[in-house]
């Protein structure tokens, strides 16, 4: 056991309880930045991560009714594809030497300045989503399945190439696509259909060799008891707080990222 990474694990664990910010945002950087692992092995190990975390969430959300399975097929009919494709293409990129973290690093920053923006969007949708006139065109304009679809597809290539946007990204579409759906019901739905993404991509990273098992159980030692206590204490803390300081900071790192 590895204190350090159990610590992080726990840290992480407890601020998606909170803020329920995916942990991809916050776990992948850290592993980068901080602790120096490289950025395929980052991405791949954290997709295993989030494979195991969100699997109790989302049984949570379904004995609770707080699934829409409909929605969580048809944007898997994108994501998955769109996974397998992208695994293959970075495997072809590995046999040809290619160093493919050069390749992630400059996407993996953007994505973080997306989420952050994803963060503060959030608050504002929720609040205008049914009287805002762009949100209704968006809907009238864009058929419930193939916009599902094409979400999962575009959220299949950004997850297994980075680990980030389950979450923060695919909440705000479904804002969106779903304006008459319960908050608690859109959280559950986007964890649902983050499990078979995340899986298919972190087993494709697990066959490339860049998964670290070793930090893995380390991280979940952490988070698991991390997410709970962060879930028992999301009404007594100052979310909304948290999450603007969250999106500052991830701004920061992306924008570090991205330049570097």
């Amino acid at each position: 056991m590895d204190s350090a990474f159990v610590f992080s694990g726990f840290l992480v664990g407890l601020l998606v309880g909170v803020t329920g910010v995916g942990g991809g945002s916050l776990l992948t950087p850290l592993l980068i930045l901080v602790f120096g692992v490289t950025p395929v092995a980052a991405v791949g190990t954290d997709l295993m991560f989030a494979a195991f975390t969100k699997t109790g969430g989302a049984i949570v959300h379904g004995r609770n009714q707080r699934v829409d399975w409909r929605v969580v097929r048809q944007m898997a009919l994108g994501s998955v594809p769109a996974a397998l494709l992208t695994l293959i293409v970075l495997r072809y990129l590995t046999i040809s030497g290619k160093d493919i973290g050069h390749f992630i690093m400059p996407i993996l920053g953007c994505m973080l300045i997306v989420t952050a923006l994803a963060l503060l969007a959030k608050t504002p949708i929720l609040k205008h989503r049914d009287s805002s006139v762009t949100i209704q065109r968006m809907r009238a304009t864009l058929p419930a399945a193939p916009f599902a679809t094409t979400l999962g597809a575009v959220l299949g290539f950004l997850v297994t190439l980075t680990s980030i946007g389950a979450g923060a990204f695919g909440v705000v579409a479904l804002l969106v696509l779903k304006p008459h759906m319960p908050i608690q019901r859109i959280v559950g739905t986007d964890i649902a259909h983050a499990i078979p993404l995340t899986l298919v991509g972190g087993i494709g990273y697990a066959l490339l060799g860049q998964v670290d098992w070793s930090l893995l159980i380390n991280l979940l030692l952490g988070s698991l008891p991390g997410i709970w206590i962060g879930s028992h204490c999301s009404n007594r803390m100052p979310e909304k707080w948290l999450r603007t300081l969250l999106a500052i900071m991830l701004v920061i790192i992306g924008s570090k990222i991205v330049v570097a």
